[in-house]
């Protein structure tokens, strides 16, 4: 299951959200879903993990039809207060989506995986349920900042503590897993030192192509859906033989 937001872990992911770092995450987001998920007005959405309703909110902006589910009844009473009667919010856990086959357009994993036990099958059940695509944001292991932050974590409980971040080929390893050679777009978000603004270096808000920022955005889009196999019968029915319905021989004309 992994870690259920207590309020204590709710206070800290809400602050970070707040820092300059947790709104460039959010201008990030915002931009990845406009650019790479295009999605369309209506289309379904669903946000696994959706925490307080952030996402939740932007997604109702784009003009999306929203839907959320936590593990944590504290979260989702803090995105009740925030959406209201906007979209249906439901307590499950992300490896158990008490959802539909393809019931939804899209499914959001932002900042989900990297508080699970078994993302794998969170990213199973997010496929299952989805008819388009699968849209993933983790903090990535290999960046200078996520490091440090789970250097600190070891001396001072902080937002990373408990966090699993993961680099981009280890979550191309856990999609390959989930869904097989789906395409995958990818973008990473970066941070770059104080002293660059200083100096009148532009600072770049927008997602990049290298794989070492703070932040990865990854969109799946899914080929495929789950059909049955047809098996056909191929015993040879006797031509001597006349079929016999509820009790009746019917004989072969000829």
């Amino acid at each position: 299951m992994g870690h259920i937001f207590d309020i204590q872990l709710a206070k800290a992911y809400e602050n970070w959200r707040r820092s300059p770092k947790g709104l460039r995450m959010e201008s990030f987001v915002e931009q990845m879903i406009s650019e790479t998920l295009k999605p369309f007005k209506h289309e379904s959405v669903l946000d696994i993990g959706c925490g307080s309703g952030n996402h939740l909110l932007l997604a109702s902006r784009l003009g999306m039809d929203v839907t959320g589910i936590d593990a944590s009844p504290y979260m989702l009473s803090l995105a009740k207060n925030k959406l209201g009667n906007q979209c249906e919010l439901k307590k499950a856990r992300a490896e158990d989506i008490p959802y539909e086959d393809n019931e939804f357009d899209l499914v959001f994993l932002i900042n989900t995986l990297e508080f699970l036990d078994d993302p794998l099958s969170a990213l199973e059940e997010a496929g299952r349920v989805a008819k388009r695509g699968v849209f993933i944001v983790i903090f990535n292991s290999i960046s200078r900042y996520c490091r440090w932050q789970k250097i600190c974590g070891l001396f001072s409980r902080n937002l990373f503590s408990h966090a699993r971040p993961y680099s981009l080929w280890e979550m191309k390893r856990l999609l390959n897993k989930a869904y097989g050679p789906a395409p995958v777009t990818w973008q990473s978000q970066y941070l770059f030192p104080a002293f660059f603004k200083k100096i009148g270096i532009p600072l770049i808000s927008r997602g990049i192509s290298l794989p070492f920022g703070y932040l990865l955005g990854i969109s799946v889009t899914l080929k495929y859906r789950y059909k049955t196999d047809n098996l056909f019968i191929k015993k040879e029915i006797g031509r001597n033989k006349s079929p016999v319905i509820e009790g009746v021989q019917i004989s072969h004309s000829k």
